[in-house]
Formats: structure tokens, C-alpha cells, sequence
């Protein structure tokens, strides 16, 4: 088992580094320098990079941590991303170099069309597919494809540790809270997530569990979920439709 170190970038982005021993892998580095003084300073080489999808905030940095630590670089086939030497579909189980651990390469479409997740050892690397209360937007794939995602990304064990890549969650769960206010689990969570963040706390991980329990993109069967969308997209039946009606409304919030 790995241990992850969170490192912050931009304004809001996660890097996440796994750390096995004196070895690393990074996920999704989208800026290399933040990445390399962590190296620097714990004494570890960079032996392996994953990329869940193309956006720059997610694989700017790979072309300059290459240059100082040759590493294998998994990425998804679809998508133009410099220097992937591992080219995934999803479907694949694979092994990196810094552990011993397999990761189960998941495609998770919708967000953008080629985007990838990995799960390993209880750890789900999400990228901008599933957040912490909420989703990615649609820039390239359909609502379908989001919600058929998502419901893949639901089948995992409620225990799972959600890595996602920003830290939206008390914006994500305003939105929440409007959609189902009845939600007595979302009431606290809520509650929890702004006391973390007055304490200057990041609120990722989540776990799978947690977001069944209260993110409303993975609650369209609800009653009150299903309500909240009708009453912004009258006729919005079945639970795709519920999606779609949800993921318009989060674009204007």
C-alpha cells in the first residue's frame, strides 16, 4: 500500500502524489514546480505519472517532470496528452513501477470524451468526472455519458477514498443543499465541510459511501431530487432526464 501526499496548485487543483518507499507516482500534474519540491524534499523519484484526461490544469506540468525524472507515463488513447508511453482505453488492469499494487483503469467519458479513472488499493483518482457533492461539467460528452460514468464510479465499495482534483466542495454542496434541502445527511455534511474549510482544511478525500449519501448527481432516483429538477425542467422523467436537468441547473448556480 501507498501512502498520498495532497499537493495544492493553482487555485483550487490537487496534484495527488503516491508515495511507496523512496518511489512516486503523481496524478494528474498539471503544474510540474509544486510537484518537484515535494520530490526534492522527501528524497523520491518519480517513477510513474497518471493522467485521467487532455486539460492543461491536469498534464501541463508532465512535459517538465520528465525532464528530471524519466517515468512511464499512463493516459488515455483518446486524447492528445505529450509524452503518455502507456495509452489506456479503460478496461485494463495495470501496475506501475513505484508499487506493487494494481489499479483497475476505468473510462469515464463525459466530462471529456477519452477521460480515464484509476482504482487501486481502496483509492479512486477521479479526475474531473466525480467531486466532492458534485460532477464534472460537460465540455465534450454527453449528459448519458456523465450519468453512465458516475453509475460506474457508485459500483465501487462505499469505503472507497474519492481523490478528486479540486476542492469545489462547499460550492458543489450549496447546490446540493438547494436541490434536496430534506437531506438530513447533507445537513450535516454541510455543516462539517464549512467548519474544514474555516480552518483552512481541504475536504478531499470523500469516499464512495459518503457521496451516495449526499451528492444529487447520484441521487436521480430520490423523490426530492427528482422534484427539485421538475420543477426547473417540467416533464424531466426517468432519472437521465433528472441528470441532465440537474447538470444545466449547476452551470448557472
Amino acid at each position: 500500500m501507498f501512502d498520498v501526499i495532497r499537493i495544492p496548485a493553482f487555485k483550487d487543483n490537487y496534484i495527488w502524489l503516491l508515495r511507496k518507499g523512496a518511489s512516486a507516482a503523481v496524478v494528474d500534474p498539471g503544474d510540474a514546480r509544486p510537484v518537484l519540491e515535494v520530490l526534492d524534499r522527501e528524497g523520491l523519484s518519480l517513477t510513474s505519472i497518471f493522467v485521467t484526461h487532455h486539460h492543461a490544469d491536469h498534464q501541463g506540468g508532465v512535459s517538465s517532470l520528465l525532464a528530471k525524472h524519466p517515468a512511464e507515463v499512463f493516459g488515455p488513447a483518446a486524447e492528445s496528452i505529450h509524452g503518455i508511453t502507456r495509452p489506456l482505453h479503460g478496461g485494463e488492469t495495470i501496475r506501475a513501477a513505484f508499487c506493487d499494487d494494481e489499479f483497475q483503469v476505468i473510462a469515464v467519458p463525459g466530462h471529456t470524451l477519452g477521460h480515464i479513472a484509476y482504482y487501486g488499493a481502496g483509492c479512486l483518482f477521479c479526475g474531473d468526472t466525480l467531486f466532492a457533492g458534485g460532477c464534472g461539467r460537460l465540455f465534450e460528452g454527453s449528459a448519458a455519458q456523465l450519468a453512465d460514468s458516475l453509475a460506474r464510479l457508485a459500483a465501487l465499495p462505499d469505503e472507497t477514498a474519492v481523490y478528486c482534483a479540486h476542492e469545489y466542495t462547499e460550492a458543489n454542496l450549496r447546490f446540493a443543499l438547494a436541490v434536496e434541502p430534506g437531506n438530513r445527511r447533507l445537513q450535516s455534511r454541510v455543516n462539517d465541510v464549512a467548519v474544514a474549510r474555516a480552518k483552512g482544511w481541504a475536504t478531499v478525500p470523500s469516499t464512495i459511501g459518503l457521496e451516495k449519501a449526499s451528492n444529487p448527481f447520484l441521487r436521480c432516483a430520490e423523490p426530492e431530487v427528482a422534484a427539485s429538477a421538475r420543477r426547473r425542467v417540467p416533464g424531466a422523467d426517468g432519472e437521465l432526464a433528472v441528470f441532465a436537468a440537474l447538470r444545466e441547473w449547476k452551470n448557472g448556480f
